[in-house]
């Protein structure tokens, strides 16, 4: 079985026993668990079901791994002949999960 869920503005095709890396949710600590209800497709063995735009009852549960940061990314940014220069990393927060279980209702 597998579900086609929404969070953070992108869209993950997830399966049981999955672990994704998806944007920073708040309030969460290691060991707990999510639910996520927007989910938008759900398919197995009887089929597929597609949403409109979301598919009613459906829920995804997800176990919180950590909350971590991607590695990072340097910009740099230089005008040619005019000596100026700058430099910025950035890391991207994230929130590792692991997919326990899809119920389709």
């Amino acid at each position: 079985m597998f579900a086609v869920i929404r969070t953070g503005g992108k869209q993950y095709r997830v399966e049981p026993g999955d672990v994704l890396k998806v944007e920073k949710l708040d309030g969460l600590e290691s060991g707990g668990t999510h639910t996520f209800s927007d989910v938008l497709m759900v398919g197995g063995d009887q089929g597929v079901k597609v949403g409109a735009p979301t598919v009613a009852g459906a829920n995804v549960v997800a176990e919180v791994i950590a909350q971590d940061r991607l590695p990072k990314v340097i910009i740099f940014k230089k005008r040619r002949r005019q000596n100026s220069r700058r430099k910025n990393g950035h890391r991207q927060p994230v929130t590792v999960l692991r997919v326990k279980e899809i119920s389709a209702a």
